[in-house]
């Protein structure tokens, strides 16, 4: 056999091997569900003003939805990765900021809704409460982030309101 014949195989078999081997894991219907986020966005205010940049992409072959976030001002930055856990059948939000905050959300997308909460904890003055974050993908393509924390069940106080538009 000749060196090109023997090259041309040896190609051709590796391409092949490549294309059985490259299957996407994390490119299921459910893997995509949250994808309506990906982009780079301006973050307003109820009241029109700036509330931030945020730019959220796919890494780690389609598996993380990553998010960067700035404030307005620059000073307050977060990170988080999403990622929808095959095991629980369920959407996982790992947050962490520059002040030493985190936040770990769990849910589901319910229509065009991405509703993520943490688990009951107690405050300081031991009632339970949680946080509940719904990402509302509208018709026009702006996405809405609303944050809740509610406390006992029934008592709601808005931590965050902001409607994002593609740069």
């Amino acid at each position: 056999m000749n060196k090109l014949v023997t090259l041309t195989l040896l190609c051709f078999m590796t391409i092949s091997l490549n294309a059985q081997t490259s299957k996407c894991n994390c490119c299921t219907e459910n893997h995509k569900a949250f994808d309506f986020w990906i982009g780079s966005w301006t973050v307003t205010k109820p009241d029109g003003g700036l509330a931030g940049k945020n730019v959220i992409d796919k890494i780690q072959d389609n598996c993380i939805l990553r998010e960067n976030w700035t404030s307005a001002k620059g000073t307050f930055k977060g990170t988080s990765n999403n990622f929808y856990n095959s095991k629980t059948k369920q959407w996982e939000q790992i947050w962490i900021d520059n002040q030493g905050g985190s936040l770990h959300l769990k849910g589901k997308r319910i229509g065009n809704q991405m509703i993520l909460k943490t688990d009951e904890e107690l405050n300081k003055k031991g009632e339970s409460f949680y946080h509940r974050v719904t990402w509302t993908l509208n018709e026009d393509g702006y996405v809405r982030q609303y944050w809740e924390t509610i406390t006992n069940d029934k008592d709601v106080t808005i931590a965050f309101d902001g409607l994002y538009k593609k740069d």
